[in-house]
């Protein structure tokens, strides 16, 4: 079988390493902005690629180069154009999609962020499940400065990954904090030098990759859900889940080779 895949994209690069999909944004030039064909290419390397992929246990989205991991939204192509209001609500609605499928796409996703995570690059890390980041990097949404506010999901899920208060800060004052900033406030969980990160990146998504696919998936998908919801209807899809894992073939491997005292063999079945 073969376990080495690489496709370069129009503002990406897709790769395959072993379990894992590499997904590097790769607008180098252009500081990794969110323009050109970068959504769709996307959403073909997610939903297309990965999805189908049966070698593929998890996901790995990083920037190219050691500057950004994506500044954004590309300003220079949006500077000149004008939309209606009513266009642009309807409009959005595909990137708040592409970004929620992203958040609840059903292999793990880790974000390594190797330089500046602005804007709607920040946003896009958020709806990854990991966040681990260079010790050079830099991440805010400063739509504010630019008289709009982050519409990519930035106002939800900041506040909910890291407090009311502290998200408040971050977007009325169009601050960008440094990578330890973001350690201590939630938004990463590790801070790594830049040469060390995407070696600990493939190290955290092969460890998670190890492990059964089925359990990962409806771990995260409780996980998810329960964040937004009451605990009651939290425990209720937990008990559902734990439910549907009960009679698979990977719980009774697990079991099994926990017994025989041997490395266990998953199959995501």
């Amino acid at each position: 079988m073969q376990t080495h895949t690489s496709l370069a994209l129009d503002t990406l690069l897709y790769e395959v390493r072993g379990s894992i999909a590499l997904i590097t944004l790769n607008r180098p030039e252009r500081m990794n902005t969110l323009g050109g064909t970068m959504k769709p290419d996307l959403a073909r390397a997610f939903f297309e690629l990965a999805r189908a992929d049966g070698r593929v246990r998890a996901v790995l989205l990083t920037g190219s180069g050691d500057r950004a991991f994506c500044a954004g939204a590309d300003i220079k192509e949006r500077a000149g154009g004008e939309i209606a209001g009513a266009d642009y609500f309807v409009a959005q609605k595909a990137t708040h999609d592409l970004f929620r499928n992203i958040e609840e796409f059903e292999k793990p996703v880790i974000a390594a962020i190797n330089g500046v995570a602005l804007g709607g690059g920040l946003e896009l890390a958020l709806c990854c499940d990991l966040r681990i980041a260079s010790a050079t990097a830099r991440v805010g949404l400063p739509e504010i400065k630019l008289g709009v506010i982050p519409a990519a999901g930035g106002t939800q899920r900041l506040p909910r990954l890291i407090g009311e208060a502290r998200a408040k800060e971050l977007i009325l004052t169009a601050e960008h904090i440094d990578a330890e900033t973001a350690l201590r406030y939630g938004i990463v969980s590790r801070v790594l030098p830049p040469d060390a990160l995407l070696p600990a990146a493939l190290t955290l998504a092969q460890r998670i990759a190890e492990l059964p696919p089925l359990a990962v998936r409806f771990a995260k998908r409780a996980i998810n859900r329960g964040m937004q919801t009451d605990l009651d209807s939290g425990l209720e899809y937990e008990r559902y889940a734990a439910a549907m894992l009960i009679d698979s073939d990977d719980r009774k491997e697990g079991m099994r080779a926990f017994v025989e005292k041997r490395k266990p063999v998953f199959t995501g079945r």
